[in-house]
């Protein structure tokens, strides 16, 4: 299956990729991540992106495609992929849409985490780290059981600078002019399916994990289909030596038909001199009578 997901920052798409990944043992392309791992190798295009960052200019999405297109090749990812972070607005939709036609894997399926704004904020503004453990907790949904405190190490609780309520809004301000159009992109191609991202992260992954399986329930019809076409060739062999057994026995046909006809011919013949002789006395003698009695 080849996903894209889509969500606002703070929507748990990252947390609901990740256990994607590991029921359908698929690979998750985050731009970071493909980013991160083709400038520590040391590639073309990793020497590209790190050109650009180390300028404090963004990565060319052209950058970022071809190390799409490259991770592609790679074989984990031949039955499916997810997609997290890219696109982030139309022209790199369309530019997504017209390589992965070119390598003859197009996107399969659009998957909206939807979540209202308002919990969104509370999501990101109330989100406390642990600085020594990495645990995370949020004030408003999963506190610690002591303020400040982390329960499974007793270590401090940071609050992110950028996690502030004006950048937050100017987050989502920004997702909202530039990434939210996709989805009506995506719904024009028929492939955006909408998932609640609002409840446990159980529950909302019940709910991606049914929309996914009802859009492979199609395609594995298909994939049987196919296979079950295959045995059919025999059939079309078998076929073929019944229209040359039936070429070979036409001209037996036609040979037979014809000695039958010429044996025919002559019987008939006779058949119908004798008939004529018959009747040539009486047809004499009744036109001699009829003679007769005129006079």
């Amino acid at each position: 299956m080849r996903i894209v997901l889509l969500g606002a920052p703070g929507s748990g798409k990252g947390t609901q990729a990740k256990l994607l990944v590991e029921k359908y043992k698929i690979p998750q392309f985050s731009t970071g991540d493909l980013l991160r791992a083709a400038v520590a190798a040391g590639t073309e295009l990793g020497k590209k992106a790190k050109a650009a960052m180390d300028a404090g200019q963004l990565v060319a999405d052209d950058v970022v495609l071809g190390m799409i297109q490259e991770r592609l090749a790679t074989p984990d990812a031949k039955g499916g992929f997810i997609l997290d972070g890219f696109p982030r607005n139309i022209p790199q939709a369309q530019a997504l849409d017209a390589m992965l036609a070119r390598v003859g894997q197009p996107l399969q399926l659009a998957l909206l985490v939807d979540v209202d704004i308002e919990v969104l904020m509370k999501r990101l503004t109330g989100r406390r780290t642990c600085g020594t453990c990495g645990a995370i907790y949020n004030v408003y949904y999963t506190p610690s059981k002591v303020p400040g405190k982390c329960d499974k190490c007793g270590g401090t609780l940071q609050h992110r600078s950028d996690d502030n309520e004006t950048t937050v809004r100017n987050r989502l301000k920004v997702y909202e002019e530039q990434t939210a159009p996709l989805v009506s992109y995506y719904k024009a191609q028929g492939k955006l399916r909408t998932a609640r991202g609002v409840g446990s992260i159980s529950d909302i992954f019940k709910a991606i994990s049914d929309i996914i399986e009802a859009q492979m329930r199609p395609l594995a019809a298909v994939g049987v289909g196919m296979s079950a076409a295959k045995p059919a060739a025999p059939a079309k062999a078998s076929s073929a030596k019944t229209v040359a057994a039936a070429a070979k026995a036409a001209p037996k046909k036609a040979v037979k038909k014809a000695v039958k006809a010429k044996k025919a011919a002559p019987k008939k013949a006779v058949k119908k001199a004798v008939k004529a002789k018959k009747a040539a006395p009486k047809k004499a003698v009744k036109k001699a009578v009829k003679a007769k009695k005129k006079k």
